[in-house]
């Protein structure tokens, strides 16, 4: 079995040392290497060449935002979770719209983080449920541009239409199989055209497009 190549950049030495010891020492993980602020994450993810990164917020010379955002145009093969102290709204924003494929706070168990690093590393989104609250009740405030129109309705089929919705709710791929009685292949194959269809990058654009659109409630 491979493993899965993880990345660390957080300022506090002593919190890295720990949560290298908790990865490396499950036999799926391997910590490659370790970064204390935003451009030697951004250095070491091109040397390096991670799956999966974990990311802190706030940090010296370049924050985890910024460093998100460049990591993730330029090298969107890396995944990148943030894994911070701050459940601020504006930080879990920010850090999904940089390109965060996912969001998990310090205080998550070990078996939380370890779920969250396996899912990112298959390309899926993962967010604590008090975060998903916060990007769901955010979507409900955003004003629909336009009702849907039968000209929406034709760019995704009703299938489509349907894993959009249960995306917008936060919920993994294999949530979604199993709520639709279908496989993860599936609902992957629906994610791809969902993206093409909608020409964007990343579900939470997904979603957003979606709404413009009128697609969803």
């Amino acid at each position: 079995m491979s493993k899965i190549k993880i990345l660390l950049v957080d300022d506090q030495a002593l919190f890295r040392e720990g949560l290298k010891t908790l990865l490396n020492s499950r036999p799926e993980f391997e910590v490659i290497g370790e970064a204390s602020n935003g451009e030697e994450a951004i250095r070491l993810a091109h040397q390096l060449h991670p799956q999966v990164i974990l990311m802190d917020l706030r940090m010296p010379i370049l924050d985890g935002v910024q460093a998100t955002q460049r990591i993730h145009n330029l090298l969107p093969e890396c995944h990148i979770l943030v894994l911070t102290t701050f459940d601020d709204d504006e930080d879990v924003f920010e850090g999904l719209r940089a390109g965060a494929i996912g969001y998990l706070l310090k205080d998550v168990s070990s078996e939380k983080l370890f779920e969250a690093i396996r899912a990112a590393a298959r390309g899926e989104y993962f967010l604590q449920p008090s975060i998903t609250a916060k990007v769901v009740a955010e979507f409900s405030r955003l004003p629909r541009a336009v009702p849907r129109s039968p000209e929406a309705e034709k760019i995704l089929s009703p299938r489509e239409i349907e894993v959009l919705r249960l995306v917008a709710t936060g919920i993994s791929n294999k949530e979604i199989a199993e709520r639709l009685f279908i496989s993860e292949g599936t609902v992957k194959n629906h994610l791809s055209n969902i993206l093409s269809k909608l020409n964007v990058k990343d579900r939470l654009q997904a979603v957003i497009r979606g709404r413009e659109l009128g697609l969803l409630p």
